[in-house]
């Protein structure tokens, strides 16, 4: 009963995932995480910009677009954390003075929105075989305002009883971080704690993977 306990402690909302949804991209992925949905979408490596070309390696490019209206500043630094992610996984110096675009699409919002965005990014580059040096897992979580618990992988309605959010995404050889972001107030100790439970969620996310991987190799 205990064990049972202690694994569903770190269980995430349920995630399903189609890969090759969009026929225009060399790689996509629509992922679900609970009622949160995104899709993503890689072009690359593609001919270069003169002025963002870069000889030593290729540039990453993101473009986030949300479920309605024009991009907005906060949406702005949704683009930066993908961007800097995404490029401490690719292998860069594998297609140098090349460009790999990135294109995210907000389908739905309800909840862990960006771990939801980076995790779709990472399978999609996956799929357009892009080399990387290792996967990348996004887990996010909450600590309730009056409780002071930990609840991970949050809907909408509980992130409402938030005092603090966090973000974070590990690497899938040593699980060290590699993306944080944080809301709210918290004291260094919640965040360690936040941050650990988050490292031992990430694994359901990287088996998630390797069974999709599966799953899609055994049809081509």
């Amino acid at each position: 009963m205990n064990e049972e306990v202690g694994e569903n402690e770190f269980m995430l909302r349920p995630m399903s995932c189609e890969l090759n949804q969009l026929s225009m991209p060399d790689g996509s992925a629509m992922l679900m995480q609970g009622f949160t949905a995104v899709m993503a979408g890689i072009y690359g490596p593609l001919e270069a910009k003169p002025q963002k070309m870069m000889y030593d390696k290729a540039t990453v490019e993101v473009t986030y677009s949300p479920i309605k209206g024009p991009p907005k500043v906060d949406d702005r630094m949704v683009e930066m954390y993908i961007k800097e992610t995404c490029e401490a996984a690719i292998i860069v110096t594998f297609h140098p003075a090349t460009a790999i675009c990135i294109n995210i699409q907000e389908l739905e919002d309800s909840g862990g929105i960006l771990a939801c965005i980076i995790n779709a990014a990472c399978l999609a580059l996956i799929n357009a075989g892009i080399p990387m040096k290792f996967t990348i897992a996004a887990v996010n979580c909450m600590i309730e305002e009056n409780t002071d618990n930990f609840v991970l992988d949050p809907d909408i309605i509980k992130l409402q009883d938030a005092k603090a959010e966090f973000t974070f995404a590990f690497d899938s050889m040593k699980k060290d971080v590699i993306c944080c972001h944080t809301t709210g107030c918290f004291t260094e100790e919640e965040f360690l704690e936040a941050m650990n439970k988050c490292k031992q969620a990430s694994q359901h996310v990287f088996d998630f993977y390797r069974n999709l991987i599966k799953k899609f190799a055994n049809v081509i």
